[in-house]
């Protein structure tokens, strides 16, 4: 059951998170990819790790969903600042220590999180995202092919809903588990909700997304969950295996027939793998200001 929607300040700008669960359980930070709100963590998958025990946090990053947002095109802000509002949410929340769980581009997130607050982070989960190279396949010609054809016109909220419905038919990779009704209805709901839609579509993509500052993978301490689409045609598999090679001790998780997405059908998978993940560090929290 969620606890309701709120503005917090993080980081020095305005958030807007949702919780899930018990705040005196291990806390699960979610953070999504480019241009995604929070509400691509389905509202069931939440509830779902919270009936496991979990806290869970969603939210939406800036330029997306009821966050700050930035004129399109000029958007005040790197990627790395994106990792620091990550932790700020937590130090709003007074929580010590979080299991920090990050898709596509959120992956990098979740990297920087470990190099630059490593006593802040439990564990790191990468999600269909990649370790970077030049020796690593690229995205597949229907990526590549969709994503040059042009953005929709922000102000036509119809058109802007079929764009990113037909953007997630492409990143499914043919896979049998998209649902293209439930993808729309997702759409809408974003789209309806967004404070700032051509922000949305647009700053993510025009951001510094250098996080890791001369530091490399192999400096993440942090127990490492690697997660990744066997169609995923963003980052091929092996985007998925060169970071499980690079991090220390991490463990890869192939979702069989999945593309870059986590559609209902493998949370079957997912979820398991996820609490059993998050299960060996106890939450950790910080004293809420004021007298004791």
């Amino acid at each position: 059951m969620s606890n309701g929607e709120r503005l917090v300040e993080a980081n020095g700008v305005h958030l807007c998170i949702e919780t899930f669960g018990d705040a005196a359980d291990p806390a699960i930070l979610l953070i999504h990819g480019a241009s995604a709100s929070m509400l691509w963590w389905e509202q069931e998958l939440c509830e779902r790790l919270a009936a496991a025990g979990r806290y869970v946090i969603r939210f939406d990053n800036r330029d997306t969903g009821r966050s700050v947002s930035y004129p399109p095109g000029r958007p005040e802000y790197a990627l790395r600042d994106m990792v620091d509002d990550a932790v700020g949410i937590l130090d709003a929340l007074h929580i010590g220590r979080a299991h920090f769980v990050g898709v596509s581009m959120a992956g990098a997130i979740v990297v920087g999180a470990g190099l630059h607050h490593a006593d802040r982070v439990a564990s790191l989960t990468l999600v269909s995202t990649t370790a970077g190279g030049a020796d690593l396949p690229p995205m597949s010609d229907e990526v590549t092919g969709y994503a040059g054809a042009g953005g929709p016109d922000p102000s036509d909220s119809a058109a802007v809903v079929e764009f990113i419905v037909g953007l997630m038919k492409v990143y499914s990779g043919g896979s049998p588990y998209h649902d293209e009704d439930a993808t729309r209805a997702l759409a809408e709901q974003d789209v309806a909700r967004a404070d700032n839609i051509a922000a949305c579509l647009t700053n993510h993509f025009v951001i510094d997304t250098d996080v890791t500052d001369g530091h490399r993978l192999d400096e993440i301490q942090a127990p490492t969950l690697v997660v990744h689409g066997e169609w995923d045609p963003v980052f091929p598999p092996a985007h998925g295996q060169a970071l499980q090679q690079a991090i220390p001790g991490a463990e890869l998780l192939i979702l069989e027939e999945t593309g870059h997405e986590l559609p209902p059908p493998v949370w079957d998978v997912f979820v398991p793998a996820l609490v059993r993940h998050t299960a060996a560090d106890p939450v950790t929290r910080r004293r809420a200001p004021g007298p004791a």
